[in-house]
């Protein structure tokens, strides 16, 4: 039987997303050189490869609806976190732009559609390695970039 992950766990992934946002952002503009370090460990629970399974699963209710939800918090904590930057930095010309998603009228099956088809075309190994919101992302940005 699958989990069912409530509404307070999307926010909270998001509002993490929204955290992340702003240390990207941070590290972006810093004007030290990058040093080389191991990336964190991927919650295997909420791996890229855990999102895709549960995205194929189109039958199974409880694991569609799990989906659904875990993509929709991704892209609104992503699309609040480009909003939050953008009110409190100042970003070049197009920077907004550049990183916005162009979602207007996008069902949200048709993102989960794509991202299956995305993850298809990649390794199951390097989908367990990856955490969900950056495939998630990567393929919205594949296919909606707003430039």
């Amino acid at each position: 039987m699958q989990r069912h992950f409530p509404r307070p766990v999307a926010r909270i992934a998001s509002g993490l997303l929204l955290a992340s946002l702003m240390a990207g952002a941070s590290l972006a503009h810093a004007q030290t050189a990058a040093q080389t370090q191991a990336a964190p460990p991927v919650d295997p629970t909420f791996s890229a490869w855990s999102l895709a399974q549960s995205c194929q699963q189109k039958s199974d209710n409880v694991a569609h609806g799990q989906c659904v939800g875990a993509i929709r918090g991704i892209i609104h904590g992503y699309q609040y976190g480009v909003l939050f930057l953008s009110q409190r930095t100042s970003l070049a010309a197009k920077e907004t732009q550049r990183v916005s998603l162009c979602l207007r009228d996008v069902p949200v099956s048709t993102l989960v559609d794509e991202f299956v088809q995305d993850a298809s075309q990649v390794s199951a190994d390097s989908l367990k390695r990856t955490p969900a919101e950056v495939a998630v992302l990567g393929s919205v940005h594949m296919h909606h970039a707003c430039y």
